[in-house]
């Protein structure tokens, strides 16, 4: 039971990343969310039915993911829809394309080889290794990005809208960059928790970016306000992981 709270909550961790991109830095309350994390599963668990290797049919729901973001930040930047608007907008449109994909409501992986199944151990240690690369793997791409330039106009957008704009900085693109990053990162999650569910089904992101805000703020609650941007991507997945003990102890 501990062991699942932990990989669990690993890979809710990384929905909590993806929306800590938004919703803190930005400032930006992306509904995408509830679209983009089984839109991640659904091409996922498509492409591995159709013989796919689950590491590529996994990016290629990154991908995925990363479109649906871009298709937000163009309502919203382009189209000038209010930011709810355009993420309600997109998710509800994600749930035909989830069906056109799918071809059902849901799709199962029996007898498929799932990502967690390339490591030699247990399930349980498989899904905890799973879990742990795939954290690292994402929070070493962030610190490697947000130090950039471009990073840096990225987190000057979200601190400050017409300061950054005074700086010459393309705040539009940043918006519809952060968004696309931000929905890759949510597919991710949908990704590779439909392998471990074994299924993936078009209502799976009901509710989730609850889940991903709860990290968020309880990862913020344990531990001081002055951390290194690096603690604080590691406070989301560790507030991740306790969320998962919360409800564990509920049950």
């Amino acid at each position: 039971m501990i062991i699942s709270s932990i990989y669990q909550g690993l890979l809710y961790g990384i929905l909590g990343l993806g929306i800590y991109m938004t919703f803190r830095i930005l400032d930006f309350p992306d509904l995408t969310t509830e679209g983009s994390f089984p839109l991640g599963g659904a091409v996922a668990v498509t492409l591995m039915n159709f013989g796919w290797n689950p590491i590529l049919a996994t990016l290629v729901a990154v991908i995925a993911g990363c479109l649906a973001g871009l298709v937000t930040g163009l309502l919203y930047t382009k189209g000038e829809i209010p930011t709810i608007l355009a993420g309600i907008l997109v998710m509800t449109s994600l749930n035909s394309v989830m069906l056109m994909i799918m071809g059902r409501a849901n799709l199962g992986l029996l007898d498929i080889k799932t990502i967690q199944d390339l490591f030699p151990f247990s399930k349980d240690y498989n899904l905890l290794i799973v879990g742990l690369l795939a954290v690292t793997i994402v929070i070493t791409s962030l610190i490697a990005f947000l130090n950039t330039r471009l990073g840096q106009a990225y987190i000057a957008t979200g601190d400050n809208r017409d300061m950054a704009k005074s700086f010459g900085i393309n705040t539009d693109s940043m918006e519809v960059m952060g968004l696309v990053i931000s929905n890759g990162i949510i597919a991710l999650s949908g990704a590779l928790i439909s392998q471990q569910d074994g299924y993936a089904d078009v209502s799976k992101g009901i509710g989730v970016i609850v889940i991903g805000l709860a990290s968020i703020i309880i990862g913020e609650v344990l531990y001081e306000t002055n951390l290194t941007l690096l603690e604080r991507l590691i406070a989301i997945c560790v507030g991740s992981i306790l969320y998962q003990f919360l409800l564990t102890a509920v049950i």
